[in-house]
């Protein structure tokens, strides 16, 4: 069996407090502390779950020089379409953009895509029914 523990995204020094607007205000994450040892290196790590399990984990990395991760991206799937449309208002009610011009090219999915405040590509999927 293989799981995925977490991803990485990098941000640029001093970038925590954006990174908390978008993962916590925009997709609804929780703030995780970070172990003692790695909390010098800046950064801070967010967490999503569903009745207690751990469903998805990103952490956020201070790298100079800085540059955003345009086309690898993570991808985080939520229950259902009327979940992706909620969370969609609710990025754009917070000041992120939403594009949906890929909402119906994957199939079994629909998706939009959305970019953290340093530029890093974030896609976000619901299963259908």
């Amino acid at each position: 069996m293989i799981g995925l523990h977490h991803v990485q995204l990098a941000a640029p020094v001093g970038g925590e407090d954006a990174a908390r607007s978008f993962w916590v205000d925009g997709l609804g994450l929780a703030e995780v502390d970070k172990p003692e040892a790695l909390r010098a290196k800046g950064g801070c790590w967010f967490r999503a779950t569903d009745r207690g399990r751990v469903t998805a984990e990103i952490h956020i990395g201070i790298e100079e020089p800085f540059a955003p991760a345009r086309k690898a991206h993570p991808a985080l799937v939520v229950g259902d379409p009327t979940a992706l449309d909620t969370l969609a208002v609710r990025l754009r009610a917070t000041g992120f953009t939403v594009d949906e011009r890929e909402r119906t090219t994957f199939e079994g999915y629909l998706r939009f895509h959305t970019v953290d405040p340093f530029g890093n590509r974030v896609e976000v999927l619901a299963r259908l029914a």
